[in-house]
C-alpha cells in the first residue's frame, strides 16, 4: 500500500467518522472494491482514529478543559461543576459498557473487518442499511426544550449503542447520537456527548494495539501517521457541519446515503 492510498483511506475515515455513515464500514468496502492492501490489518484502521480524536480535542477544547477543571474541584458544589462531574461519570459508564462488549466479542468483531471475505461485504452492506434506518427514525423524534436528566441507566444505553457500532457498517456517531435523542437529550447535546464519548473509546483501542504499533517498520509507520493526519483534517472540517444538520433534524439525508451505498454494494457483491 502506498502513501496515496493511505491518505485516501485517512480522508474516508475522517469524513465518515463524524458523519453518521460508519467510517469502519466505508473502510471495509473501500479495501474490498478498490483493492487496497492495509498494513497490519485492523491496527491501521484503529490508528486512523487517532486523527479523529485530535479533531475532537481541538474542536471541543473549551468543553474538555471545563470538564477537567470541574473534576479537580470535586468539593465545589457550584451547579456547573456538578453537571460537568456528572457528565464525566456518564461518559465513564458508557465507556465501561462499550469496553465490556469489546472484550466479550473482540475476535468475532475483528473478523468482520476482513475485506477479503465476500460474506463480510454483504454483512457490512446490510448493517449500513440498518444505520440508515436508525438515522431516519431519530429525525422523527421531537426533543425537549431542556435536557432530561441523563443518569446512569441512560448513559449505559448510549454505551450499548456505541458497542453495537463496533461492527463495521453501524455508525458510532449515528447510533450514539440517535440513542441520546431517544433518551431525551437535546440534539446538539447528544452530538457533543457522542463526540466526547469517542475519546476514551478510540484511545483505549489504540492502547490495546500498542504492541502492534511498536513492531511496525518505519515505512509502515509513515503510512499510519499520514493516514491519521488526513483523518484529522477531514474530520475537523465536518464536525461543525454535522452539529448544524443535527439541530435542523436533517440526519435523514444520511439515511438515503447509507441506503444507496448499501444497495450499490449488495448489487456489486451479487454480480462478482
Amino acid at each position: 500500500m502506498d502513501i496515496i492510498k493511505s491518505i485516501i483511506l485517512g480522508i474516508i475515515q475522517g469524513l465518515t467518522e463524524f458523519l453518521p455513515v460508519s467510517s469502519s464500514g466505508h473502510l471495509v468496502l473501500a479495501k474490498h472494491y478498490l483493492n487496497f492492501e492495509m498494513p497490519s490489518g485492523v491496527a491501521f484502521e484503529i490508528f486512523l482514529h487517532l486523527g479523529s480524536v485530535l479533531a475532537v480535542i481541538i474542536y471541543f477544547r473549551k468543553d474538555i478543559i471545563e470538564l477537567i477543571i470541574s473534576l479537580f474541584k470535586f468539593k465545589d458544589k457550584d451547579a456547573t461543576h456538578v453537571n460537568n462531574r456528572n457528565t464525566i461519570l456518564y461518559l465513564l459508564v458508557a465507556t465501561i459498557v462499550t469496553g465490556l462488549f469489546y472484550f466479550l466479542f473482540d475476535d468475532k468483531i475483528e473478523g468482520i473487518f476482513d475485506a477479503s471475505k465476500p460474506e463480510n461485504i454483504y454483512l457490512v452492506s446490510i448493517l449500513l442499511a440498518v444505520t440508515g434506518l436508525i438515522l431516519f427514525i431519530s429525525d422523527k423524534i421531537s426533543t425537549p426544550e431542556t435536557n432530561k436528566r441523563l443518569g446512569i441507566k441512560k448513559s449505559a444505553l448510549i454505551g450499548t449503542a456505541q458497542a453495537f457500532a463496533l461492527m463495521p457498517g453501524i455508525s458510532r456517531s449515528g447510533s450514539t447520537i440517535a440513542m441520546g435523542i431517544f433518551v431525551g437529550m437535546k440534539r446538539e447535546d447528544a452530538a457533543k456527548f457522542s463526540f466526547l464519548l469517542s475519546l476514551p473509546a478510540i484511545l483505549g483501542a489504540n492502547i490495546i494495539k500498542l504492541n502492534e504499533f511498536k513492531n511496525l517498520s518505519s515505512s509502515d509507520m509513515l503510512l499510519f501517521v499520514l493516514g491519521a493526519f488526513a483523518a484529522f483534517v477531514s474530520g475537523f472540517l465536518v464536525i461543525s457541519m454535522l452539529i448544524k444538520l443535527i439541530k435542523k433534524r436533517n440526519l435523514k439525508i444520511f439515511s438515503f446515503y447509507c441506503w444507496t451505498i448499501s444497495i450499490i454494494s449488495i448489487v456489486l457483491y451479487m454480480v462478482q
